[in-house]
């Protein structure tokens, strides 16, 4: 009899089971994925290649690249060449590895396989080159923040040259393009607006509108999962706040540190999502229900 009630409640017993590992796994805290300080107050651009591996950049001091298995061990890779300091990393289908140089005005380059960086396109009016997003068809989108009078540009990148798409804008700094390639999102840290542009087939942008407006804390990094929901996170505050695609708070993590400034997904299932946070200078995790539509 027990035998029998046993087995009965046993399918119970493993939802149960699998649902507090789910909740467990989806909880709205982060936890240490690297040490304490192993990379500079700088650390930003993070992003995953096709091996699972992560990047950021100023390892242990600014003008480098680290690179950190998946155990959370992290090492020097690459240092950037004249004086170069880098920002946001993108990874193209290829796992070439583009990078925001902000003091040479630059997109620097590093090709699969390869330590040798190159400058993939370069234009000495940009202000400083800060995150960057890459669309499907591999067109790079590059914010460009004036941070002396709280202004920005807005920038495509495309065929190893640099479109400019609007200027004057507030202070540009994270941006993200849809899992289908149709919309553009740019935010403005100062100003506390999230944009949302239709992206044309030549890569320029249109009917601009406005995403998401928060009344307190900056905002910097952006990655959207594959369902279109928008990860940003909220500098000063310590926190990554998903919206859905019609702009609506889902879910907020809550990081250990305030100084979050960017997130990249990975992991096994491409639903780990690793955080950059610039006052601990390490990363920092938690699991997301969805993958990310890019790493």
């Amino acid at each position: 009899m027990l035998k029998k009630t046993f087995l009965k409640a046993l399918p119970l017993l493993l939802i149960g089971i699998f649902s507090s590992c789910k909740e467990e796994q989806l909880s709205n805290k982060s936890t240490d994925f690297t040490k304490a300080s192993l990379f500079t107050s700088g650390i930003e651009g993070p992003a995953v290649d096709s091996q699972g591996n992560l990047y950021a950049v100023n390892f242990q001091k600014e003008g480098t690249i680290g690179k950190v298995d998946k155990n959370g061990n992290a090492s020097l890779l690459i240092k950037l060449p004249k004086n170069s300091i880098g920002n946001g990393i993108r990874f193209d289908k290829n796992d070439n590895m583009f990078i925001a140089d902000y003091v040479n005005h630059n997109i620097l380059q590093v090709k699969k396989g390869e330590n040798k960086v190159r400058i993939y396109a370069s234009d000495s009016t940009m202000n400083q080159p800060n995150d960057l997003a890459i669309a499907p068809n591999g067109n790079l989108y590059a914010s460009d923040p004036n941070w002396s009078n709280d202004t920005g540009n807005l920038w495509l990148v495309k065929d190893e040259k640099i479109i400019l798409l609007e200027k004057d804008m507030g202070t540009t700094n994270g941006v993200e393009v849809s899992p289908n390639g149709q919309k553009l999102y740019v935010n403005e840290s100062v100003q506390r607006n999230i944009w949302v542009y239709d992206i044309n087939s030549d890569g320029t942008v249109t009917n601009k509108k406005l995403f998401k407006k928060f009344t307190d804390f900056g905002m910097d990094g952006m990655r959207c999962d594959i369902e279109g929901n928008l990860y940003v996170c909220r500098y000063g505050k310590g926190t990554v706040v998903m919206l859905s695609p019609e702009g609506n708070v889902l879910r907020e993590i809550v990081l250990k540190g305030k100084n979050v400034t960017n997130i990249a997904f990975g992991g096994k299932d491409k639903k780990q999502c690793f955080v950059t946070v610039s006052d601990r200078g390490c990363f920092e995790t938690f699991f997301a229900e969805f993958p990310g539509r890019s790493f």
